[in-house]
């Protein structure tokens, strides 16, 4: 019995306008339409639409399989239209092999990208269920990713669906290593279904050893954007290679991670999908991407979210997801990862962390010494020998208005004064102090912290420095002038710093008297997040040398230690108000 076409219905509705997908899901579409419906072109190409094979697997998932998580568990696995069309494309289409004198199945590596929370992982586990049972005995299948943790949520994902079935828990068997045919209480059992099929279901993390020398018929491979290399994939690629039908899976949103492996998938396969490689690998690969055609479109359409979000309404939730980019709107840590994780626009590359609205923020933002006189502030130091800029900074809060007032003062080796033609100008104004030889003298530094104190009757109840060769100015800062001193590493440590210092510049409360190095060092600030898209750090833009950020350093280091000290520094400064 011929089945109906999933894949025509489903084009079929995009054609109408009932459903919206990409441009680069179209191309990908346009070429199965062929495929299942061009009998030239199949005749051409030696290709044979066999919709019974996926027909099987369809019917295996939805009698057999139960969701087992809320908001769905216990209920039955029911396929939506975009499901079926997919397992239709990895199943039903058929090329002859020449080598082997038979058709087989077409599609054996599948890329497969759609937005967080659309049910991607039970969907490629109910898939590898369903081939375990429906596919040739003897069958293993490896569900692989970079943490342990990640491999193990597909492969519970197939043992609870396993679980929650009496049929297939009759006559299957679980234990530490994996999954197995055969009840041991059946142990007179033969068949395909016995414990006589050495068929099995493991898992595989990136730093798990012995990747090599398996021999397996599926791997999959979950959240592929946080991979650097193929050093995970190629193991499992090269494992699939004895069988005559072998499935890769690589299942994914996008991700943070530079140049990373995902990277190079998704130019890949975009040159596929364009016409731009074409070749017998290219052909075997399905690309499956549901992604948006542009940024804009995010913010101004909200009916195009659903080109990287095909479950919305069924299995993801719209009423998050609008909360989710109405926040996204005015929050940047907030903005990166819905853009990456729920609509697969990257946001790995370094980007300018603040805009020229937020630096204008800056301007006109002026305050007079007597303001912080006799006040306790937090210190902030960014140490260098030669090259960059060593900054030295102070800042002082209002505790009742929240207002921040910076207090900042530059250092630079006198070799280095011919790099920037704006340091002469900044040495005149006052704002550089020009060290004499090849080095930053870090003694200058400590000094400069206790003479402003002195001067103004101020005290730093703590002073931030990073660890970069700051041995001589911690023990100069303790020993000689009784500074209580904290070690603030850079890096993704700075990131809640980040986002304190955005919203104090948004709201207006941050005052540095137009300091021309400050603007400048901020203005060289790039963004850079971490492999999950929860942290952050400054880089310089384009890391660019010439390119300063050791002022916009210092205010982070300010920011975070008066983050880990907030509690007892604004006690200290309410009372020192109250008293004034």
């Amino acid at each position: 019995m011929e089945h109906h076409s999933y894949i025509l219905e489903y084009i079929s509705r995009i054609d109408s306008g009932g459903i919206i997908v990409s441009e680069e899901l179209k191309l990908m579409l346009s070429k199965l339409q062929k495929e299942i419906s061009d009998e030239n072109y199949k005749a051409e190409r030696n290709i044979l639409v066999d919709l019974n094979a996926s027909e099987k697997r369809i019917r295996f998932i939805e009698s057999q399989c139960r969701h087992y998580e809320a908001p769905f568990a216990g209920q039955p696995f029911r396929l939506e239209l975009f499901q079926k069309a997919f397992i239709e494309a990895i199943f039903a289409i058929k090329i002859f092999d020449t080598e082997k004198q038979k058709y087989l199945r077409k599609y054996q590596e599948i890329l497969f990208l759609v937005g967080r929370k659309n049910g991607k992982t039970p969907l490629i586990a109910a898939i590898c269920l369903a081939e375990w049972f429906c596919g040739p005995m003897g069958l293993k299948v490896l569900c692989a990713s970079n943490s342990y943790d990640q491999a193990a949520l597909m492969h519970d994902a197939i043992n609870n669906m396993r679980e929650q079935s009496p049929t297939l828990e009759r006559v299957t068997r679980k234990n530490v290593r994996g999954i197995y045919f055969g009840n041991p209480r059946q142990k007179s059992k033969r068949g395909k279904f016995s414990m006589q099929n050495k068929g099995e279901i493991k898992k595989l993390s990136a730093r798990t050893g012995a990747k090599e020398g398996k021999n397996l018929g599926v791997g999959a491979v979950d959240e592929v954007f946080e991979m650097k290399d193929n050093s995970l994939v190629m193991p499992i690629r090269q494992a699939l290679s004895t069988q005559e039908e072998p499935l890769y899976f690589e299942l994914t949103t996008e991700g943070f991670t530079n140049d990373g492996y995902l990277d190079q998938r998704l130019t890949d396969a975009r040159k596929v999908l364009n016409g731009d490689v074409c070749d017998d690998n290219s052909e075997r690969w399905l690309i499956w991407l549901y992604t948006q055609d542009s940024e804009r479109e995010v913010w101004d359409d909200e009916n195009s979210w659903v080109k990287s979000n095909p479950g919305l309404d069924i299995i993801k939730s719209r009423s998050f997801l609008r909360n989710m980019v109405s926040e996204a709107r005015v929050n940047k840590e907030t903005r990166a990862y819905v853009l990456a994780k729920d609509f697969n626009i990257k946001q790995s590359s370094a980007q300018a962390w603040l805009g020229v609205d937020e630096l204008d923020k800056l301007k006109g933002k002026f305050f007079d010494i007597d303001v912080i006189r006799g006040s306790v502030g937090i210190g902030g130091a960014d140490l260098s020998e030669s090259g960059d800029l060593t900054s030295a900074r102070m800042l002082f809060v209002n505790p009742v208005t929240r207002d921040k007032y910076f207090v900042q003062k530059y250092f630079l080796p006198a070799s280095k004064k011919d790099e920037n033609p704006k340091y002469e100008e900044w040495i005149k104004q006052g704002h550089l102090i020009l060290c004499e030889g090849n080095e930053v003298d870090h003694g200058d530094v400590a000094a400069w912290f206790f003479d402003f104190c002195r001067a103004n009757r101020c005290r730093l109840y703590r002073v931030g420095y990073d660890k970069w060769q700051a041995k001589g100015f911690v023990s100069q800062m303790e020993k000689e002038y009784s500074f209580d001193l904290e070690k603030i590493i850079q890096g993704d440590q700075l990131s809640n710093a980040m986002t304190l210092f955005e919203n104090d510049l948004t709201e207006g409360k941050i005052y540095i008297n137009e300091n021309p190095i400050d603007i400048f060092c901020l203005k060289n600030v790039a963004a850079v997040w971490n492999t999950k898209g929860t942290r952050r750090q400054p880089v310089k833009v384009g890391n660019d040398y010439m390119k300063k950020i050791d002022g916009a350093v210092t205010c982070l280091i300010c920011y975070e230690t008066l983050d880990r000290y907030r509690s007892e520094y604004m006690e200290i400064q309410k009372q020192r108000f109250l008293k004034s």
